[in-house]
């Protein structure tokens, strides 16, 4: 429940419009919002696969996939449905990124646990 909870979360903030992002200039120097997606994305991962159980490889790169796949769908939304948003592919980039750093790190406890 938590996991799908979170994926509803990650699609109202790519919904919101972006007039209604608060903007703070030295954070868009460090592209803070990429940093943003990267984390939601491995949260989003992250929870999956403990909501799921999921122990071997096959299945983990499918969740993995999956939520590359949904990371891919928000970004186009952002830029054919939502106001005043604009698909990113840097935000896709982060969104996969992020799920990616989960993948790895859920790889790296599994092989030190056994």
């Amino acid at each position: 429940m938590p996991a799908i909870l979170w994926a509803f979360f990650i699609a109202v903030l790519c919904g919101i419009p972006g007039k209604d992002l608060p903007s703070v200039g030295w954070l868009e120097m460090l592209s803070f919002d990429k940093f943003v997606h990267a984390s939601m994305f491995f949260a989003l991962y992250f929870l999956s696969q403990r909501a799921l159980y999921i122990k071997n490889k096959q299945a983990s790169i499918v969740l993995l996939l999956l939520c590359m796949a949904y990371g891919g769908l928000l970004a186009l939304l952002q830029g054919l449905v939502f106001i005043d948003r604009s698909a990113d592919i840097y935000d896709f980039i982060a969104n996969g990124f992020g799920s990616y750093l989960a993948y790895l790190l859920r790889k790296k406890l599994i092989a030190k646990r056994n």
